[in-house]
């Protein structure tokens, strides 16, 4: 993947190496060039000077071909602006944008724009939602047998009932983020638009629940 970040904060300095030790390209930007000084001389990706939400700035950095844009300046309106025009613009899906104000934050998770907070753990979380869905896991139990992951509804999974998911996919729904708040689904619930369903699936068998999600939900009989 390559991933665009605005903001060379402390966020965004460790969550520019977390996806270069990943393997994945990286373009940062930052208003102030001293700001790159955290990202060690051993970062391998773009530092670019500017302010993130300038298209031509985002041109750069490589907007066009990026799979994900996270804003993590220190700024909330700048943030929410560059995730705006990173996602309205340039048409990119998977947006994210550190917010402080938790009332804020709210209005734009409605509008579909992932809003998180807080240093170490903004960096993680930012992680797991740029990464494709399973590549970093919520959580692992200390055997490495189950793990729990979050992945947004598959268009072709809209309008399915729970426990055909959990049948076919060979998981457990542990619970739903639906509009901003938590719910816990039984067999009967039916699989929304914009859902984001929390997992606990097998390692072992990850890959094939994750392959049953693509394909869609099969008759039975």
């Amino acid at each position: 993947m390559h991933v665009v970040i605005m903001g060379c904060g402390r966020v965004g300095s460790t969550l520019a190496r977390s996806l270069e030790d990943r393997n994945h390209t990286v373009s940062i930007i930052d208003s102030e060039p001293d700001a790159f000084r955290r990202l060690g001389p051993g970062f391998n990706g773009d530092k670019i000077p500017g302010i993130g939400f300038d298209q031509e700035v985002l041109e750069k950095a490589g907007i066009r071909r990026a799979d994900a844009f996270a804003a993590v300046s220190s700024g909330d309106n700048s943030n929410i602006i560059a995730a705006r025009v990173a996602r309205e613009t340039f048409g990119i899906q998977q947006v994210v944008a550190r917010i402080y104000d938790p009332g804020r934050a709210e209005v734009y998770q409605r509008l579909g724009i992932t809003t998180v907070a807080t240093v170490k753990w903004t960096a993680d979380q930012v992680l797991r939602r740029i990464l494709p869905a399973g590549a970093e896991p919520d959580f692992r139990d200390p055997s490495g047998t189950i793990r729990v992951d979050h992945i947004p509804t598959p268009e072709v999974w809209v309008g399915a009932r729970v426990g055909q998911l959990q049948r076919q996919g060979r998981c457990r729904v542990a619970w739903i983020d639906r509009l901003g708040e938590g719910v816990l689904p039984d067999r009967d619930s039916v699989i929304q638009e914009g859902d984001m369903l929390h997992l606990v699936v097998r390692e072992d068998t990850a890959q094939q629940t994750y392959d049953v999600f693509a394909r869609g939900p099969e008759h039975e009989g």
